[in-house]
């Protein structure tokens, strides 16, 4: 199947993504805090999307968050260049 698309433009270069203010971190990790938390609690181990340094430090922070909630060490992993796992002791990437 072939798709047109129309008005369709290539981003020059800029800036990039504007940061989160410290309100809107906080509660990205909440969020990020309770989805995870949960989906990791039903299956030993969760993988969530992360393409830029700054994502990928959000949820290194959340997997800390996490251990010092449950008492429990929250491994935190790269899967590959867009995906972090992160997984409850037993439930890790080998190598």
């Amino acid at each position: 199947m072939i798709r047109d698309l129309y008005n369709v433009h290539t981003v020059g270069p800029g800036p990039g993504p504007t940061p989160l203010t410290p309100d809107e971190e906080q509660r990205a990790r909440a969020t990020l805090f309770t989805e995870l938390g949960n989906a990791i609690a039903d299956r030993g181990w969760t993988r969530f999307p992360a393409y830029s340094p700054e994502e990928r430090r959000r949820l290194v922070a959340v997997g800390g968050m996490l251990s010092e909630h449950w008492g429990i060490p929250v491994t935190v992993e790269a899967e590959d260049a867009c995906a972090m796992r992160l997984s409850l002791a037993g439930h890790a990437l080998s190598a």
